[in-house]
């Protein structure tokens, strides 16, 4: 999602870095092509200035300028002004209450809310041990409830029985209770989306939120929403009060300015990442990271959290002794290949390496396609 504001900046960045001295004159030229390259990501403009003002008052000054590195002091105070627009910290999914907590799932049709929905539980089952229930509070888009039903079976989550002809907040309450009776720890909550922001929708989302009294208020929207991702942030914290934000399609082609335009905008945390279609694509967002990726120093800790998380300990051993042997063969290689795919294939990968960002072209021009592994 990063791709090309990371290339952006990356490049704005190096040209800094290179030079032996700098004047303020040369700082002003950097920052006026940083604030381009944030509003041609959708960055919102309100962002951008508070970003490139507050970058400006630490980067110009004599501490910065007269230092013997001054292009690297530059890119620290882009890093950690990057970390404070995303949030500081990561703030995972608060399940600090009496159980079963309400989770409300909110947002636009389209953005994948259902999807994360039975994503948010399999991750709460297998990562948190909480016994979930799922309901479905769309009474309007066809076949909404079954789909969230079929996804309750494939990630083996309960979902609450469907009843035709109660309204979404008469549903929210029998979900809360089926989920007391049935000794859950957490209720999500999944309510209906539209296409466009409505009157009626946000009516039918704060009554869900009168209802149930959800302890978490998770706006799911698209990464790809460019700058749409302001309104739709802002209009639906004032109208329900958000705990949170859910991105997803993160691995799409999108600029990146919805992450960095909603947390400010709202002042609540991103907390997920929808990085793929499969039902265990989805991450904890660490501001930290992502600014590192932003920047094209990498992010190793994710890598190596992938690769605990995927790789068998057992396997990996035996095969690092047939390599020592001279007894690696195809097979072997097969079942490496299937992990590297596993773990968001090769592309994903090499994105989290430090410096891959340089060699973006080269990559390209290689023309790998990941079918063939």
């Amino acid at each position: 999602m990063f791709d090309s504001l990371s290339e952006r900046l990356g490049g704005i960045l190096d040209r800094l870095t290179r030079r032996g001295a700098l004047t303020e004159a040369d700082v002003d030229a950097a920052l006026r092509e940083v604030r381009r390259a944030l509003l041609e990501a959708d960055v919102a403009l309100d962002v951008v200035r508070a970003f490139v003002d507050k970058v400006k008052s630490h980067a110009v000054g004599v501490e910065v300028i007269k230092s013997v590195t001054p292009g690297q002091m530059v890119v620290k105070i882009v890093h950690d002004q990057l970390i404070d627009t995303l949030g500081t910290r990561g703030e995972p999914i608060d399940l600090n209450a009496p159980p079963p907590v309400p989770i409300m799932m909110v947002g636009l049709q389209g953005s994948g809310k259902t999807t994360t929905t039975a994503k948010l539980a399999k991750r709460l089952v297998e990562q948190a041990r909480r016994k979930v229930l799922m309901a479905s509070l769309d009474v309007r888009r066809p076949a909404a409830m079954e789909q969230l039903a079929v996804l309750g079976q494939q990630v083996n989550v309960d979902t609450l029985p469907i009843v035709a002809g109660q309204q979404p907040a008469q549903i929210a309450q029998r979900a809360l209770q089926a989920g007391r009776l049935g000794g859950y720890d957490a209720v999500i909550l999944d309510t209906a989306g539209r296409t466009t922001l409505d009157e009626a929708m946000m009516a039918e989302a704060a009554d869900v939120k009168r209802a149930a009294n959800p302890h978490e208020v998770l706006l799911v929207a698209d990464a790809l929403t460019g700058q749409d991702a302001v309104n739709l942030a802002r209009a639906f914290n004032d109208r329900v009060g958000l705990t949170g934000i859910v991105l997803t399609r993160v691995d799409g082609d999108g600029r990146g300015g919805a992450a960095l335009s909603m947390r400010a905008v709202t002042g609540k945390p991103i907390k997920l990442l929808g990085t793929g279609e499969k039902m265990d694509a989805l991450e904890d967002f660490y501001p930290a990271r992502i600014a590192d990726r932003i920047l094209g120093m990498g992010d190793i800790i994710t890598l190596v959290e992938k690769a605990a998380a995927t790789i068998d300990a057992e396997k990996a051993a035996r095969v690092a002794e047939k390599m020592r042997k001279g007894a690696f063969d195809l097979a072997d290689l097969r079942e490496q290949l299937a992990q590297m795919q596993q773990m968001g294939g090769m592309a994903g990968l090499m994105g989290m390496l430090p410096g891959i960002a340089k060699m973006k072209n080269q990559l390209a021009s290689a023309n790998l396609d990941e079918r063939v592994l």
